[in-house]
């Protein structure tokens, strides 16, 4: 008999729908906003707000629309996101999903950890390895809206690790997040969060 998480792992490789085209041109007009807190480039200097540059489109204007439906409640993005057209979304995405993320580096203390979970999950606890869904060097899955997580802040990785876990961030029509950040102990959060943020 398979182990359970093998149908997540299958979910998420047949998650993929059509993708929607974005103007990254017209995007990087649009952008001049956002750079105040995610960097003009798309990597934020500020650990706690996330890095957008080298994101996937799709995930990028989901996310958007989320945040302008009420869905994902954060004060500071929703009434960024209350004017925003569906064509504003996916041109914001296009943008920063060609700029070119530069984190920081992974934390030589707990990475290791974090790469052995994040490779082969713990199949005893049916843990499935981030690897299936973000892939192995973390770009995501752009037609199936998994985000990159490559040289995103350790910080902003762990506080979304950890509003899964509680369910505080749900992913509508998906509870893959929430079922397994709610496995992990806050040590293997903080290694996760570590070894994505080296990723290049």
């Amino acid at each position: 008999m398979k182990p359970a998480w093998i149908g997540v792992l299958l979910a998420c490789s047949l998650a993929a729908g059509p993708a929607l085209a974005g103007d990254a041109a017209a995007g990087a007009r649009k952008a001049a906003v956002c750079g105040a807190c995610h960097g003009m480039t798309g990597n934020s200097v500020n650990p706690e707000w996330p890095s957008l540059a080298g994101q996937n489109q799709g995930y990028i204007a989901a996310q958007l629309a989320l945040f302008k439906q009420g869905v994902r409640n954060n004060p500071l993005m929703m009434p960024m996101a209350i004017g925003l057209s569906d064509q504003d979304m996916l041109d914001l995405g296009a943008h920063f999903e060609a700029q070119v993320p530069a984190g920081l580096e992974a934390d030589p203390a707990n990475w290791e950890r974090g790469q052995k979970l994040y490779r082969g999950g713990d199949e005893k606890r049916e843990l499935p390895a981030c690897i299936a869904c973000h892939g192995p060097q973390g770009k995501g899955n752009g037609p199936a809206k998994y985000p990159a997580l490559r040289a995103q802040h350790a910080v902003y990785t762990y506080a979304q690790l950890k509003a899964y876990a509680d369910w505080t961030r749900k992913t509508p029509g998906n509870d893959i997040m929430q079922a397994i950040a709610s496995k992990l102990t806050d040590d293997e959060m903080r290694a996760l969060a570590s070894y994505t943020q080296g990723l290049r």
